[in-house]
């Protein structure tokens, strides 16, 4: 789970914005442990192991974020597939870190977050400047009703790659670059 167990990864990486799209699939639960509450479960949400319901403050990943200065961060319902498509696509072609939260109910342990409920406990966000920080953060931070879309964008911000002198010289994906046959075996005879 990104935002529980990886939670050390999440906020690091939001730090040093790599060229790279993290897509959460938010389902307010921890379905391989049959139930369990996550960190985003809403209060109230019972649970084997919380028989009286989660009493918990959920954790806002969205918040988090925006307050840590990520590059992107937007959120999307797998009930509406056309703006999700459309918030990935741009979550995509931005260039840093990209946070997408997708809510997504678990139809098998999770019968407080349904679809029905999502439906009427978000609204999309409109008149909405995304490179507003503060806006964005307001945004984040509503409770009665969830929004989704683009929360924030921050295009100028370095990339983690960009901060690396060997990226400058080579842009290709490490995985693609080929290295210099001669100046390996040199290397190599070197620690002989």
């Amino acid at each position: 789970d990104m935002y529980g167990e990886g939670g050390n990864h999440f906020l690091h990486t939001i730090r040093r914005n790599p060229n790279l799209t993290n897509i959460v699939h938010n389902n307010m639960v921890y379905g391989l442990t049959k139930g369990q509450a996550s960190p985003t479960s809403q209060p109230g949400f019972k649970t084997p192991v919380q028989v009286n319901g989660v009493f918990l403050e959920p954790f806002n990943p969205l918040a988090v974020a925006i307050a840590l200065n990520a590059s992107f961060v937007a959120r999307a319902f797998i009930g509406d597939e056309e703006q999700t498509v459309e918030i990935l696509k741009e979550a995509i072609k931005h260039k840093g870190y990209a946070l997408v939260d997708i809510f997504q109910p678990c139809v098998s342990f999770n019968k407080l977050n349904t679809y029905p409920w999502f439906k009427e406990k978000t609204f999309y966000l409109k008149k909405h400047d995304p490179y507003d920080r503060l806006a964005a953060f307001e945004q984040a931070v509503q409770t009665e009703k969830l929004p989704l879309g683009i929360f924030y964008k921050h295009p100028g911000k370095k990339t983690f790659e960009e901060g690396i002198k060997a990226y400058e010289a080579d842009k290709a994906p490490i995985i693609n670059r080929m290295p210099d046959r001669k100046k390996l075996e040199k290397l190599i005879k070197a620690k002989r």
